[in-house]
């Protein structure tokens, strides 16, 4: 797989983590509707598949970073992926207008950048300023391009058309993207991968274990989550039709 891939693992399997942490506090987690998942046969043998891979492979190189490497080290990476997160994020607040957040997402990174050793260290959620968490996918569902068919692609995760496609332009406008140096590139997006998937682990275990159709319970998560993001946390009342 090559870095950009690798990069998109990154921000979704970060997403993965606050799905499971939001569908924690739904009422239920009943399948989405057919609607949402008209390739569901292919979807679930893609589904198979990642759980064969990530399995055997992803998850236990994951287990043993959270098991062998300090947690300080573990934060700090933590952090300066989260804030090139943010730069990201302050693009798409703009694409989208929305100005205060913009404000808030300059300020993180000003600050996190400028006296947090180049993002290692969190400053800005230490001083309360939230994260915009806004994303291209999002930006696109703000215009009003639809959602599309919902997706599940080995190793890169849960998706949609709109949200895959936003992830791919985050992979070309993205700052890692437009380092020079390609084995340096490629290992940032390497340990970004990693440690978004790290950070799913105690997630998914309690959430996962829980579900009678974990398939299900991914694609419901992941549907709920973005809808969420989508409209700031305050998502109108769903329609029997998109």
């Amino acid at each position: 797989m090559n870095g950009r891939c690798l990069a998109a693992c990154s921000r979704l399997a970060t997403d993965k983590l606050a799905v499971l942490l939001l569908v924690a506090t739904l009422a239920g987690c009943a399948a989405a509707p057919a609607r949402d998942d008209p390739f569901e046969p292919m979807n679930r043998a893609s589904y198979k598949v990642n759980e064969v891979v990530d399995g055997h492979f992803v998850k236990p190189i994951a287990q043993a970073y959270v098991n062998y490497t300090p947690k300080p080290i573990q934060t700090a990476v933590a952090s300066f992926f989260g804030n090139i997160h943010d730069f990201v994020s302050i693009i798409n607040d703009f694409l989208q207008g929305k100005l205060d957040k913009a404000g808030n997402d300059m300020g993180r990174v000003i600050l996190n950048t400028g006296f947090g050793l180049g993002g290692l260290i969190d400053i800005a959620s230490e001083a309360g300023i939230p994260k915009g968490n806004e994303d291209f996918g999002l930006t696109l569902g703000a215009w009003g391009f639809p959602q599309g068919p919902y997706l599940f692609i080995p190793i890169w995760g849960p998706t949609t058309v709109r949200d895959g496609t936003g992830s791919l332009v985050e992979l070309y406008m993205g700052p890692v993207g437009y380092i020079p140096d390609v084995p340096l590139r490629n290992t940032l997006y390497g340990i970004g991968a990693l440690n978004a998937r790290a950070q799913a682990l105690s997630a998914e275990s309690v959430a996962l274990s829980a579900a009678l159709d974990p398939y299900a319970f991914i694609r419901r998560a992941y549907l709920e989550h973005r809808r969420y993001l989508l409209y700031d946390g305050k998502p109108p009342p769903e329609k029997d039709s998109q």
